[in-house]
């Protein structure tokens, strides 16, 4: 179990705060800076007005001191309090909603270049990357910085003026007591300073177990039916229940470091309280400070380690999110595999030639799938691919679809290498059909017209009576408007794949590809399918992946892939007759798997 649990966690990242990072998080509030900016001037107008009630009250409190039966201007401070109360509240209600509209717009901007960025990434960065920490990366880490948006920024500003500004009057009032008050300071700036690496470190650790527990939770899901056929509920649970407590207990050493902060300051402020009155008393008696200064710079302390409890817990955020930070720029700033060169051209209307000149491909440097391959497809042709599991079949088709590019030689559709045209303007040309028919929440009109966005209802009905689908579409309850879950999980594996079907061919592709598209029909929906095909695959540049022999033997060229390379290549009647080969034997299989069936 804990191979499982160490397989499923990222790797901890061991990389400095990157202060980059931090301001390219607040470039995307660079659009509000109106509205960060009079915030900031909101709330200082705010803190001010705090301010000066105190310092009202020491002025209140003295003159009550010097002449107790004498009111004077104290209900004239008692006023004044009262509005500067009611200005302070006012700005800090309009700085809130100011604020959090920004904040959210700046993660809502984030999220979808987040978004936009994985959208675009080739197929190698999924297949190192599960979907269950990819969607922590888009919600979780990017709802962890809502803080740093909303408030955090601001806030900092603020703190830091609120500090100077109490410094200074402090400062006016008695130098000298308000120096023996700081003198505490550098002790914790040295215990902050210590604990700063222990601090990030385990919020790393946090984020990592809590990415870890979604990844799992998310692979659990999906494989629900695999996990209740192997009964493995019970496993399942207790993983589950291992990777959960590990979340806990990173959490809790995280948090347990970081509320040391609290302490170190509640402990700092009560030695620089009880130093201002030893040394404050002093001063009274030699007549150097008035009972009012006294009690001014006494509560102008009690609000001076406030801004450091902010800032304090803003340093904490800065941890927090700078682990939330580094994943999420860690895959923006990945490029994908796949990119369109600068001087790209746009692929022309698409005749349907395809070249494979001398390619080698393999998706990583220690095994090579395809070595030194060549042929040549002319238009409207269709090329079936047969082969033993893991031969390359798919490999060519993706090759094709540029899903990958080739590590050597090239592939050329009607003479143009397919590197040197813009993907967008390749694939749209294109269609494809793989074995596993993704079926999207909605309607089953909106699943078949997801192939041409643009399309009628007309067409999106006449795509499905061209692959028999609309007589079980027909059959279901509201038909097209019929509503399916989350990949189709409603449907059959074969109602699926016609429905798939339909969506690649109102595409209207001038080459299409099916990979493995027909493995789950039953017989007589397959023969169907067929006639179908015979008349839709005329004109298009078609490739075939496919182990039924009735799928492919009418095929104009059979390439057999194996070894890394074509091993033999024919129409059905040539390749039958090849003894000793590999065509013939799959045949003959096939047919003594039949016979025996029957």
């Amino acid at each position: 179990m804990a191979t499982v649990i160490r397989q499923l966690d990222d790797e901890v990242i061991e990389r400095p705060f990157n202060k980059s990072q931090f301001l390219r998080v607040l470039s995307y509030l660079k659009p509000y800076k109106r509205t960060v900016v009079g915030s900031i001037i909101l709330v200082s107008l705010g803190t001010v007005c705090q301010l000066g009630n105190t310092y009202l009250m020491s002025r209140a409190v003295g003159q009550l001191s010097e002449k107790p039966h004498e009111y004077g201007m104290v209900p004239w401070l008692l006023l004044a309090m009262v509005v500067m109360a009611v200005v302070s509240t006012l700005c800090t209600r309009q700085r809130i909603r100011w604020m959090d509209s920004a904040g959210r717009k700046g993660i809502a901007k984030l999220r979808e270049d987040l978004f936009h960025h994985i959208q675009d990434m080739s197929f190698s960065f999924f297949d190192t990357r599960s979907a269950g920490k990819l969607l922590v990366r888009v919600i979780n880490d990017v709802n962890s910085l809502n803080d740093l948006f909303s408030n955090g920024i601001v806030n900092v500003i603020v703190e830091v003026f609120t500090l100077v500004l109490l410094l200074v009057i402090m400062l006016v009032v008695n130098w000298k007591l308000t120096l023996i008050a700081m003198c505490i300071l550098p002790f914790l700036a040295f215990a902050i300073f210590k604990l700063k690496r222990v601090i990030r470190k385990r919020w790393q650790l946090q984020s990592i177990k809590n990415s870890t527990m979604n990844g799992y939770l998310n692979e659990t899901l999906t494989g629900m039916r695999v996990t209740q056929e192997f009964v493995r509920e019970d496993f399942n649970s207790t993983t589950f229940k291992t990777v959960g407590n590990d979340v806990r207990r990173t959490w809790l050493k995280a948090v347990g470091v970081a509320s040391a902060f609290w302490p170190m300051l509640d402990l700092t402020g009560s030695i620089g309280t009880v130093l201002v009155y030893i040394f404050g008393v002093e001063f009274m008696k030699a007549d150097a400070l008035s009972l009012a200064n006294l009690l001014l710079i006494i509560w102008y302390l009690g609000k001076f380690w406030e801004p450091l409890n902010a800032l304090s817990d803003f340093y904490n955020s800065i941890l927090t999110a700078s682990a939330s930070m580094e994943k999420i720029f860690d895959i923006m700033d990945t490029q994908s595999d796949i990119q369109d060169k600068p001087d790209a051209v746009d692929m022309p209307p698409i005749v349907g030639k395809v070249t494979f000149d001398h390619v080698t491909f393999g998706y990583n440097s220690e095994k090579t799938v395809l070595r030194d391959v060549s042929f040549e497809v002319k238009p409207g042709q269709t090329i079936a691919l047969v082969g033993p599991t893991g031969a390359g079949k798919s490999t060519v088709v993706n090759l094709i679809s540029r899903f990958y590019d080739v590590t050597g030689g090239a592939v050329r559709i009607d003479d143009m290498d397919l590197r040197d045209v813009k993907l967008l303007s390749l694939r749209r040309q294109m269609s494809v059909m793989m074995q596993d028919s993704f079926i999207f929440s909605g309607t089953i009109m909106d699943n078949i017209r997801y192939g041409r966005l643009d399309a009628t209802d007309e067409e999106v009905i006449e795509a499905a009576k061209t692959v028999f689908a609309h007589d079980f579409i027909m059959g279901l309850e509201k038909g097209y408007q019929t509503e399916v879950n989350e990949r189709g999980s409603t449907l059959s594996q074969g109602q699926r794949q016609l429905i798939s079907f339909a969506r690649a061919l109102l595409n209207d592709p001038k080459i299409l590809i099916l990979d493995e598209a027909t493995s789950s029909i039953d017989t007589h929906t397959e023969m169907l399918i067929q006639k179908a095909l015979d008349v839709l695959l005329k004109g298009r540049t078609s490739f075939v992946i496919a182990h039924r022999l009735s799928t492919i033997r009418n095929a104009d060229n059979i390439m057999v892939i194996r070894d890394g390379g074509i091993g033999e290549s024919g129409s059905h009647e040539q390749l039958i007759k090849l003894p000793g080969g590999h065509y013939r034997a799959l045949c003959e299989a096939q047919y003594r798997f039949m016979t025996a069936d029957e």
